[in-house]
């Protein structure tokens, strides 16, 4: 029987309609007393409100009755979409009702409060400087003149009003912030009531709040603030407080840190920020007991060598089938169901708690066994670093971290308030826990990455170890109960790989370990495989999409930045074999990350053997490779390879979608092919309607993730018919509407230019020029990006293609001079692209021949090339732009066609060179000029007599200065610098001819001479010039050895000696004369004593026996 609902019509209490409801009613929604929509009921009442005057008749009835209206109106534009306001006539309502409410009317002011931060919060207005003004001078008189128990909303509507206009409000930030100021009072941990403490943290909080775009606030009360927030996170926790105060003191933390470059100060800052971040990292983690420390402190890394730690027992060995519960459960891993790591169960594993317990704990262990890892007892955890001492669970290892009610399917063992209670409880611990990983993430974005590496011990662990497990965070990744936690601690050891490759390339396990200690480098090595393992089993384990995808993308980071070169094989080939399932998961992002990771995988130091022998398995090989024993795997797949239709479908829908056919079954595929391959293939060729309809974009956004696994080995060996498919898509691609999509097809013709079989090809190399070109003013910054590393390496071929083609010649010469143009102006963007831009720059002026050169169209080009490297080097860019300056401007003096002895630009090329080499902080920099300087074959390239000697001083008082750096990092190209600079000195020294023998004489016989005498002395004797591997490929030069550097400056001097000038005045000969004489006395008797201490050596050393 359908139910009947008396509904009141026009007000009259007396006349009711019955109507009728039934399940197809329209629902019904609350609205407002006079039911007229919120933008014209805030027109109206903020009209009434701006005609009231101070001096109206019943005022304050009024005021009231306004603010009532107001406040009683949602404005939520979700909720009544079609609202319109205008921000200005929020700010011109607030101004006048602050100058109507009295402060004497308490009631009045908390109306007033509640008002403003209605309005500014609902309709997310940040106020005008005016506005601002005005009410927070109102705010702070109130909260002086008003009572006590009004200081809680006042102090809401005051953080409501500087959310985003910290920098603006600079008059007042002394009152507030200043000493005794009141958000310092209501903040103090003295202070008794704790919501006020709690507003007046969010007040400070909405102070440091940055906007884009906008000036951040002072940093002498931001660093206040960042104090106020550190000891409100390390006091100890009030008796009556809840998790809210905590919440709001890290989402100031937050504020911070965010947007700004944060300078920690000496001492133990950085130590005693991390351990609090770390311990609320597991706030409210239950059956813990730690005792946290209150500072973590780093390890030093280049000396840390530590105990060697005791190889855990192998456990027995069992036969596990799939779908088979076995004994064996992953060290870091407790006993869990899948159901226990989403916020509701699933209808297949409600009330099966004890199955899916086991279920977990077979996968995990079953995976385990081939990845190859030492597995440990029940109870065994990863081993943690030297860091993290004393943060240990104390209770028994068994012990889980989930939560009781997560752990059993049994009935509550609460009644219905104290669930909500803890329901309550559970979701504040897990903001807490959410907020402190997004501190922390922000800390590892804005602190320079070669400080926190101290630190990776006590976040990371290294390898598994019996006893309790180190709380690390992938203990959060694997056992936290919020997916949006352990997405969150994901995204900060994503942050911490990101650019970690050569602190990883330390790592090394392929030497025989010693027994009597852990050198650093095989500790780093067990990290890199404990995070293999770890992300492996969260690979498997995860059941939400999005953290599913934060785990893939953590994996592509440290594929990226590993070194599996120094590495023992098999790292990679079960995490191959893990991940084939997930290209065909139903989340297009997952499916999207799952390709990416696939691309870092094939692109790890290629070409790696075990990555080689992956390509060339079949899809089904493997035992099991398929990854049919995943757990989720019926879930996962979209696309059945049986036939079967999409999971998105209804039973009853006849709709099949396609299936992803093994390489042998495609048409046109040979045996052996590597189905990554054919897979890329059928992704980017697939039609749009056969995509699924979760797929949120269909071809395009599987291809957004960098077709990078199409690579050198796996094209090279294809037919022509595939070849020539894969290019003709990837053309067509690079015109997508999809960013995205057109990013990574440009970037994948980058890749195939590099092919030996394409980059000859004359056509080819062409039409991949036009698509580059035209990428390169696309409005995407991603695209064009990429459009600029492609036309790095189109022009990297084209140098390749000088020697023995007829190459130069074939190629367009209006093409040369498009792409001379557009790299020019490319060079004006963002770091992003001009870091590539200016390396095409360099290899085309290379590149370019005498007949282009000397024509007229080339010549304004030409010089507006050369003076935006010339500016470029001399920026204030990054150290990666001005590096690929410098390596352009050597690049291009390579090309003998360039007139550098009489061209205007070539003075301001060499100075800014000069410049560089001698003022530089980065010592990367400075080798790279050094060896562009040294790059001149001929000596007329230098230019005059003036020039030359000007590049002689600078490379000089470069080598004097080749030890003083204010960072102690750039010590480790100390070696290589000098030796770049010897080399270039020694070339000077080689090319210079009779009228440079005064300036060389004089600047030899005096202090420089001396100064360098002694560098000059090790280099001949091969003393103090090992590059090593921070230094090595650093110049670009070749490290000649002792012999050759000897040989190298005896022709040297023989050249010198058969200098002969004819036609000179007396005088000037009689000076160029005495300037030899010096230069080859300088010259003989530096090889004179590098003789005499070779034969002293030799003498000590005594007869060998």
């Amino acid at each position: 029987m359908a139910a009947r609902f008396v509904v009141p019509v026009g007000g009259d209490a007396a006349e009711f309609l019955h109507t009728t409801l039934s399940p197809n009613a329209v629902p019904f929604t609350p609205h407002a007393s006079d039911s007229m929509d919120p933008g014209v009921h805030f027109a109206r009442c903020s009209s009434k409100l701006r005609s009231l005057r101070g001096d109206s008749v019943n005022l304050k009835e009024e005021l009231n009755l306004l603010f009532d209206q107001f406040i009683s109106e949602n404005y939520y534009q979700t909720i009544s979409p079609s609202i319109n306001f205008r921000p200005e006539d929020v700010c011109i309502l607030l101004r006048h009702a602050c100058a109507l409410v009295p402060q004497s009317n308490e009631h009045l002011v908390i109306k007033f409060c509640q008002l403003v931060h209605h309005l500014l919060n609902q309709l997310k207005v940040i106020v005008d400087e005016p506005t601002l003004h005005a009410l927070v001078s109102y705010i702070v008189r109130a909260l002086s003149v008003c009572s006590k128990w009004t200081h809680a909303e006042v102090l809401l509507a005051l953080s409501t009003v500087l959310y985003g206009n910290g920098p603006q409000c600079q008059k007042h930030l002394h009152g507030l912030l200043g000493e005794q100021g009141l958000l310092l009072l209501y903040s103090a941990p003295s202070q008794p009531d704790l919501e006020l403490r709690r507003v007046a943290l969010s007040c400070m909080t909405n102070i440091c709040l940055g906007i884009p775009g906008q000036l951040s606030v002072e940093d002498k009360y931001r660093n206040q603030c960042y104090g106020i927030f550190l000891k409100a996170l390390q006091a100890p926790k009030p008796h009556s407080c809840d998790e809210l105060l905590y919440s709001g003191a890290l989402k100031g933390l937050h504020c911070c840190l965010s947007g700004v470059k944060w300078r920690f100060g000496g001492g133990e800052e950085v130590g005693a920020l991390l351990a609090t971040l770390k311990r609320l990292m597991f706030q409210g983690t239950p059956g813990l007991s730690v005792e946290w420390p209150s500072v973590l402190y780093a390890a030093p890394l280049p000396q840390y060598e530590g105990p060697s730690t005791p190889k855990p027992p192998e456990p027995p060995k069992e036969a596990a089938t799939p779908g088979k519960a076995s004994t064996v459960r992953p060290s870091l891993d407790p006993p869990a169901s899948n159901d226990e790591r989403s916020s509701s169960c699933s209808p297949d594993t409600r009330g099966k708690g004890k199955k899916a317990e086991v279920n977990r704990g077979d996968e995990g262990a079953e995976e385990e066994r081939e990845t190859m890892v030492p597995l440990l007892p029940k109870g065994g955890g990863g081993g943690g670093g030297a860091a993290g001492g004393g943060e240990s669970s104390t209770k028994p290892p068994t012990a889980s971290l989930y939560p009781a009610w997560k752990r059993t399917s049994s009935d509550s063992e609460f009644s219905d308030l104290e669930g909500s209670a803890q329901c309550k409880l559970r979701l504040y611990h897990g903001r807490v826990r959410q907020s402190a990983l997004h501190c922390l993430l922000a800390v590892v974005r804005g602190v320079d990455k070669r400080m926190l590496y101290g630190y990776w011990s006590s976040f990371i662990p290294d390898a598994p170890m019996a006893g309790p497990p180190p709380l690390t965070l992938l203990s959060i990744v694997l056992k936290d109960p919020s997916p949006k936690v352990r997405a969150c601690a994901l995204q900060v050891l994503s942050a911490m790989l990101d650019g970690s490759r050569q602190f990883l390339g330390v790592a090394e396990d392929t030497a025989t370990p010693r027994p009597s200690f852990t050198p650093f480098s095989l500790s780093l090595a067990a990290t890199v495989r404990e995070l293999h393992r770890c992300l492996t089993l969260a690979l498997l384990a995860e059941t939400s999409a999005q953290t599913l995808t934060q785990v893939i993308k953590c994996l592509a980071y440290l594929v990226s930045n590993a070194p599996y070169q120094r590495l023992r094989p098999g790292l990679l080939s079960p995490l191959w074999r893990h991940l084939r399932p997930y290209v065909r998961h139903r989340d297009v992002n997952v499916r999207v990350s799952a390709l990416t990771l696939y691309g870092a995988m094939v692109t790890a130091q290629a070409p790696l053997p075990e990555v080689q022998l992956l390509l060339r398995q079949p899809e089904g090989s493997g035992g099991g490779g398929s990854g049919a024993g995943t757990p989720q795997d019926a879930a996962l797949s979209w696309r059945h390879r049986d036939g079967l239709s999409s999971p998105s479908k209804t039973p009853g829908s006849h709709g099949r979608s396609p299936r992803l056919r093994t390489p042998a079954e495609q048409e046109g595929a040979e045996p052996g092919s590597p189905w990554l391959l054919e897979l890329c293939i059928q992704l980017v060729t697939e039609t749009r309607d056969e995509q699924s309809d979760s797929e949120a974009g269909g071809t395009g956004a599987a291809v957004a993730s960098e077709p990078s696994p199409v690579r050198l080995e796996a094209l090279q060996v294809r037919p022509d018919k595939i070849q020539m498919m894969c290019i003709t898509v990837l053309l067509g691609l690079t015109y997508s509407e999809n960013s995205l999509v057109k990013a990574a097809a440009v970037r994948a013709l980058g890749v195939y230019i590099l092919f030996p079989s394409l980059r000859e090809d004359v056509m080819f190399v062409a039409d991949t020029a036009n698509t580059i070109l035209m990428a390169l003013e696309d409005k995407s910054p991603n695209v064009r990006a990429k459009a600029a590393w492609s036309l790095g390496n189109l022009t990297d071929t084209l140098i390749v293609n000088i020697v023995g083609t007829d190459f130069q010649e074939e190629l367009s010469d209006m093409l040369l001079l498009k792409m001379l143009q557009s790299a020019t102006r490319a060079s004006a963007d963002k770091d992003r692209v001009k870091c590539n831009s200016v390396r095409a720059l360099g290899n085309l002026l290379h590149f370019l021949r005498y007949g282009q050169l000397t024509r007229s169209v080339f010549q304004r080009p030409l010089e507006e090339a050369v003076r935006v490297l010339v500016q470029t080097v001399q920026s204030e860019a990054t150290m990666k732009v001005r590096w690929n300056a410098c390596y352009a401007l050597g690049n291009a003096f390579r090309n003998p066609a360039l007139p550098l002895d009489s061209a205007p630009w070539s003075s301001d090329a060499f100075s800014s060179l000069c410049s560089v080499v001698t003022s530089c902080k980065n010592f990367k920099v400075r080798i790279k000029s050094a060896a562009a300087l040294s790059v001149p074959a001929r000596r007329g390239c230098y230019g005059d007599v003036e020039r030359f000697i000007r590049v002689w001083h600078s490379l000089a008082t470069a080598l004097e200065n080749s030890e003083e750096t204010h960072d102690f990092l750039e010590y480790r190209y100390c070696a290589s610098l000098r030796e770049t600079l010897l080399q270039a000195l020694m070339h000077l020294l080689s090319l210079s001819q009779w009228e440079d023998m005064p300036a060389l004489g004089a600047a030899l016989a005096g202090d420089e001479g001396v100064a360098i005498r002694g560098h000059l002395l090790r280099y001949l004797r091969g003393e103090g010039g090992d590059r090593g591997t921070a230094g090595e490929g650093e110049s670009g030069t070749e490290s000649l050895s002792v012999l050759q550097r000897t040989e190298a400056l005896q022709q040297t001097l023989a050249g010198l000696r058969e200098l002969q000038v004819e036609g000179e005045a007396e005088g000037v000969r009689r000076e160029r004369e005495s300037g030899r004489e010096r230069v080859v006395d300088y010259l003989e008797d530096l090889l004179k004593s590098s003789a005499e201490l070779e034969l002293a050596l030799s003498a000590s050393a005594g007869p060998s026996l």
